[in-house]
């Protein structure tokens, strides 16, 4: 028998539906996910019409699948034993019908055409992958493929790991799930006033420290008019994290009694999209659950900023967005704009591993070591908004954008200096950091380059990023410094141990104090409305400094330490109305305020008789030890029912805010003399 080239197979795609309004226009119509009327009429306010679809001639299965492996150009092969790939479908030729099965023969065929059809599929996308890798795709290309590392030996690099292949992502819909989307409300977007005000403060408090998403897609979508046509996964996604810093105007014009109320809904729809709306643009959903990582309404609901975040991580590591294109010797398909938005999507996730590792006491995910993804410039996030019209970017970006994205970069260099401080610190098996290591990791810390909180020409927005980047970088050295107090490195002398632990608390003290500095900064300036979700964990690490304070020997430190610490407490409470973590923060050290003195209440600060009880309280029980002289470890007056293990517990190292500190911290945090 003459050998024959392998055909090509071509894929049958189910038409575009559309209805007559849209295919006049020549836009994309949402009649295949929400039905009649689409997204499109229904802003419009116009009839959605939908042409009758005219009957398909059904064809047999041979017959079609023959076609589909048909070299472009040739006629239909009749005898389809000749084409290669079909051999592994000749059982279904040759399949005996038992007469008792006969009335069901039609529907075994059907069922068996169906399975012969997928099986060429599952070939053609083989094919369409090698013929990507090659650079002689036959279809363009959209979704990004990552072949993965090379493992054992091979010889030089001739494909690139990162090409894009075809992608059949139009989303359909059975009628059933569109009639449950729709009842969950996610086919209703909110006004148009209100849509523009989500927009805006999304573009101006989201964007600059996270931009994940392409702005001028999303400005396309917008300008037009047909917002509906924006990916409403993706859209649900920006609006849930948006509505954080909106005004009480714009949701009280939605009906909804607060911020809180309308981001649950927000959440909830986004939700509701990922899970039954049959997107599969990986990139979308990349997106989305990165943006849903910022959700935290409930106690028991803590970790989901962990849940979304790891999600957002393994799609990245899918995709491949953690290596560089580049990095191979053949050069890679990848455009520019799509590696530049690789790039800040990759960092903005090593950034939220790092500060969500550090707030909930959890492992970081990402391991740069294995990671080559060059950090983003300031080009990255400004080159794509120059594309945007003048008035566009007048209506809706920041003026001050590229400083914004100046400042963006800073964070990101303080997200991998944490990384290494986590890892140095926490890590199970490896061999403590030697002294010499400790310095050289507290010289390039304090080294790094802060833009000035004092300089008179920053806007009111920038002010508030600069006293941000002061936030991680104190937050970053008390993190540092405390667990450095605690496993005191083995090349240090015993004689020296003491005074290494005692200088490295009195540092840590020092961060936690000017981290009170920055927030007087911020309220004296009126800025607290533009704190975002990641605020009220960056007061955390001082709010434990003070805390301990509480617990120094003398009765003037532990009031200086409970003011302090009340000053953050009154952060909080001015951010709780939006963020349930600020709440519940605050709950959480009030509880321990009451423990360490009893009678305490909000907003006043215990007397000097107070203190005095409780410290006589402790002296009587060690006997001849001076109070002045010996750390007290217990602050609860007699006949107090609770003990240490509340405190113990909030300040040990698996704490649901982890401090990473052991007695040993404790019995030198400052001495009778301060």
């Amino acid at each position: 028998m003459a050998s024959q080239k392998p055909a090509e197979l071509i894929r049958r795609h189910r038409s575009v539906i559309a209805c007559q309004g849209c295919r006049l226009r020549k836009v994309r119509c949402s009649l295949s996910v929400t039905g009649v009327p689409c997204t499109t009429c229904t802003q419009d306010g116009t009839d959605c019409l939908v042409s009758p679809r005219r009957p398909r001639q059904r064809r047999n299965q041979r017959d079609r699948t023959s076609a589909l492996y048909s070299p472009p150009g040739d006629a239909p092969q009749a005898n389809f034993a000749n084409v290669g790939p079909s051999s592994i479908i000749e059982p279904c030729s040759n399949m005996r019908v038992d007469v008792a099965a006969a009335d069901d023969a039609e529907q075994t065929a059907s069922c068996l055409d169906c399975e012969s059809a997928s099986i060429y599929n599952e070939e053609r996308s083989g094919i369409e992958i090698a013929e990507a890798a090659l650079g002689v795709p036959r279809r363009v290309g959209q979704l990004p493929f990552y072949s993965g590392e090379h493992l054992g030996l091979h010889v030089g690099s001739s494909v690139p790991r990162h090409f894009l292949i075809p992608s059949d992502t139009e989303t359909f819909l059975e009628e059933e799930d569109r009639e449950y989307l729709k009842a969950k409300g996610v086919f209703t977007l909110p006004q148009n006033d209100t849509c523009a005000a989500l927009l805006r403060v999304y573009l101006s408090h989201v964007h600059p420290v996270y931009p994940v998403i392409e702005v001028e897609q999303l400005w396309d979508c917008y300008h037009n008019g047909r917002l509906g046509q924006y990916n409403l996964l993706l859209l649900w996604s920006i609006f849930s994290v948006a509505v954080n810093f909106i005004s009480s105007q714009d949701f009280e014009r939605e009906g909804y009694k607060s911020r809180r109320h309308m981001k649950a809904v927000m959440y909830s729809r986004a939700k509701c999209m990922y899970n039954n709306g049959g997107d599969r643009d990986l990139v979308v959903r990349l997106q989305a659950s990165f943006l849903m990582g910022f959700w935290s309404a409930e106690p028991f609901e803590h970790v989901r900023p962990w849940y979304w975040t790891g999600i957002a991580i393994n799609y990245c590591q899918m995709l491949g967005l953690h290596r560089n294109p580049d990095s191979a010797e053949h050069k890679s398909s990848i455009s520019e704009p799509q590696r530049r938005l690789w790039r800040r999507i990759w960092w903005s996730c090593v950034f939220r591993d790092r500060w969500l590792g550090l707030c909930l006491g959890r492992p970081q995910r990402i391991n740069l070591d294995d990671c080559d993804v060059p950090m983003p410039t300031v080009d990255d996030v400004i080159q794509e908004l120059e594309n945007l019209p003048q008035g566009a970017y007048t209506a809706f970006m920041p003026v001050e954008m590229p400083r914004l994205a100046t400042y963006w970069i800073i964070l990101l260099k303080l997200s991998r200096l944490l990384g290494t401080v986590l890892s140095m610190n926490h890590q199970a098996r490896d061999p403590k950091a030697s002294s010499v290591e400790i310095r050289a990791m507290e010289d390039e810390i304090l080294q790094c380059t802060l833009p000035d909180q004092y300089e008179a020409s920053q806007t009111r927005l920038a002010s508030f990023y600069v006293h941000h980047i002061h936030l991680h970088h104190q937050a970053l050295l008390i993190t540092f410094y405390r667990h450095n107090a605690t496993e005191c490195p083995d090349d240090i002398p015993s004689a020296q141990r003491e005074d290494w632990k005692r200088m490295l608390c009195l540092k840590a003290s020092t961060a936690a104090l000017r981290t009170n500095d920055i927030l007087d900064l911020v309220v004296r300036d009126g800025l607290l409305e533009f704190a975002g979700p990641m605020t009220p964990p960056l007061l955390i690490p001082a709010m434990q400094m003070h805390l301990l304070d509480c617990k120094s020997p003398g009765s003037l430190p532990r009031r200086l330490g409970l003011k302090k610490l009340e000053a953050c407490l009154l952060v909080l409470e001015g951010l709780q109305k939006t963020y349930a973590g600020a709440s519940i923060h605050r709950g959480i050290f009030l509880k321990a305020i009451q423990h360490m003195f009893p009678g305490y209440a909000t907003g006043s600060a215990p007397s000097s008789e107070m203190m005095q009880s409780v410290v006589n309280a402790r002296s009587e029980t060690m006997g001849d030890a001076s109070a002045s002289e010996t750390f007290v470890d217990n602050v609860f007056a007699e006949g107090s029912a609770p003990t240490d293990d509340f405190l113990d517990t909030l300040l040990d190292d698996g704490a649901f805010f982890p401090l990473w500190l052991d007695e040993s911290y404790r019995t030198v945090n400052v001495d009778a003399d301060r």
